[in-house]
């Protein structure tokens, strides 16, 4: 497997059986239905991993702290255990984890290879069923102990809830620093719970809305060093960046389509209207797909490349608009009070996000593709610019407070916000794919 920020040594064992205990059919344990509004959240114990000094323990914490902000587990505490766990490849005694209602056990080990590598195995055990339910290992280098509690956290993720886990990810940045009327704005990348931040420009210029390729080893971004905003291309390894294209006018709102070979955004012209174009990434040939007297922007493909989703003031003020990849077919689909803007195609194609304002508040929302089913699950002040994680299952968006913006994520129910914590302002998150 490869990180974005370094090759990372890792090896995912075969699935660790045990004795005549066997593993359970795949079936999750924890129902996701956002319909429903609210998720009973699992009570889980997470011990911890054996071994490894404090490594151990800090791995648990990781884990135990991507589960618990899903909002989908409650992890038991630790003082409430009755059993102590000595040795994480024997079977523990269940009758000890269900008189405090754990539902699911978590236990693990790590230890130093001769080699100088970690390795990393976990256990998830059904205590009321009494059975393994799932167990693997990995090798890491010291620098990337973090990354494998978050893979083992999105193992655990998969195999209670039955869709793909978000904490091995990356999400790019503004990071915002100094007096409001002089802000320095640096591109900046971090793990999704906040940690390992590393950033990727000097401030020397503003830059703004950067968005991850599909390939997870690239962003496309604005700066405003030339004096007018001009899209780049970043390679996040390498540090190398290259002009998309020199266009007249001025560039906003540049996005990946979903193979990587194309870069969709909007070009302001002299007339003072703003179309939507898609670029060719190994030709550099531009194709126009809006063509209207209004301001078309903030473009979005869908997961199959298929559709865009935009915003126009077409009609009189902006709204949700969706055409096909060539720009046939453009029809709107919000008809809500207020204006939309920032649109954003879930990565599993079933709903479309979205930054509202009405009312004198602003709304992160989602609706179904058609534009029915429109739900809101955040309002306040100044807040804007939502993010899918890779599950489609949580958002990020920055949210203006205390003298300057801040990351925030909610999940499709509306009852699960969260703080990310920067060590800055921080604002324009876009979340990457899974690693891989």
């Amino acid at each position: 497997m490869k990180s974005i920020l370094k090759p990372l040594l890792m090896i995912a064992a075969m699935a660790m059986g045990m004795t005549a205990a066997g593993t359970l059919p795949a079936l999750a344990l924890v129902e996701l239905n956002v319909n429903k509004g609210n998720v009973e959240p699992l009570p889980i114990a997470i011990t911890d991993f054996q071994g490894g000094d404090a490594l151990g323990a800090q791995i648990s914490e990781i884990v135990t702290a991507d589960l618990k902000r899903s909002g989908l587990f409650a992890p038991i505490d630790k003082s409430a255990f009755i059993e102590k766990i000595s040795n994480p490849d024997a079977a523990p005694r269940f009758d000890d984890w269900k008189v405090i209602n754990a539902q699911a056990l978590v236990t693990g080990s790590v230890g130093k290879e001769a080699d100088g590598r970690i390795r990393a195995q976990y256990r998830l055990w059904d205590t009321f069923a009494g059975q393994q339910m799932s167990g693997e290992q990995f090798f890491a280098n010291d620098a990337n102990t973090r990354r494998v509690a978050h893979i083992i956290a999105d193992a655990i993720y998969e195999r209670l809830t039955g869709e793909k886990g978000y904490f091995d990810t990356r999400v790019v940045f503004i990071d915002e620093s100094g007096a409001k009327n002089a802000r320095k704005k640096r591109l900046a990348i971090m793990d999704q719970d906040g940690a390992n931040i590393r950033y990727l420009s000097d401030g020397k210029s503003i830059v703004l809305t950067p968005r991850f390729s599909p390939n997870r080893q690239e962003i496309t971004y604005m700066s405003y060093e030339s004096g007018q905003p001009r899209v780049y291309l970043l390679q996040i390894e390498t540090g190398q960046r290259e002009l998309v294209g020199n266009f007249p006018g001025m560039t906003f709102a540049p996005r990946f389509s979903p193979d990587g070979q194309k870069v969709i955004m909007s070009l302001l012209r002299d007339d003072g209207n703003s179309n939507i174009f898609a670029m060719d990434l190994r030709s550099r040939s531009t194709t126009r797909l809006t063509n209207s007297t209004a301001i078309d922007t903030s473009p979005s493909y869908s997961p199959d490349g298929s559709k865009v989703v935009f915003t126009s003031d077409r009609g009189g003020r902006a709204q949700i608009y969706v055409m096909g990849a060539d720009g046939s077919g453009q029809n709107r689909i919000s008809f809500g009070d207020g204006v939309y803007s920032t649109p954003v195609w879930s990565p599993r194609g079933d709903l479309i996000a979205f930054t509202k304002q009405t009312g004198g508040e602003f709304q992160i929302g989602v609706m179904k593709t058609d534009g029915s089913g429109e739900r809101i699950l955040s309002s306040g002040f100044q807040q804007e610019g939502p993010t899918w994680a890779p599950n489609g299952r949580v958002l990020m968006f920055f949210r203006d407070s205390a003298g300057g913006p801040k990351l925030v994520s909610v999940d499709l129910t509306g009852r699960n916000e969260q703080s990310i914590p920067t060590a800055n302002f921080a604002s324009d998150p876009a979340w990457s794919p899974l690693l891989e």
